[in-house]
């Protein structure tokens, strides 16, 4: 199952799934195009590069699962970083997670330890 539902209408699910009819708003938060994905079937309305994190981060978590509490953590104090474009893209996905349900994508096949599920929980950490 490729699906994650966090709280307050935050979804996570991978770009290469089919579009559902109750994903709402879908954004892609990857910073790199996803492999083997055509630009024509690519099925989101927006794309927010700088919600991922830097590519020195990605590089040094390298999908490691014994490090994803410790990316968590700086990942978390990148999107802090008070006038960065990571803080002001994660206030633009808080202002669409209050318009309504809110889908992150990414190509990553490990959801639960990927980059999205720690933005899925800053979202309604700041939403509520």
């Amino acid at each position: 199952m490729t699906e994650k539902k966090p709280a307050h209408g935050v979804r996570i699910r991978r770009v290469y799934d089919a579009a559902e009819p109750d994903d709402g708003t879908r954004v892609l938060v990857d910073r790199l195009w996803p492999r083997g994905l055509a630009k024509t079937d690519a099925a989101f309305d927006d794309w927010l590069k700088t919600a991922a994190p830097s590519a020195e981060l990605r590089k040094w978590y390298g999908h490691d699962p014994q490090k994803y509490a410790e990316f968590a953590d700086r990942y978390r104090a990148e999107l802090a970083e008070a006038g960065s474009a990571s803080s002001a893209a994660l206030t633009r996905l808080v202002e669409l997670a209050a318009e309504g349900t809110l889908t992150l994508l990414t190509a990553t096949k490990d959801l639960e330890h990927s980059h999205p599920r720690v933005l899925a929980a800053e979202i309604t950490e700041s939403d509520g």
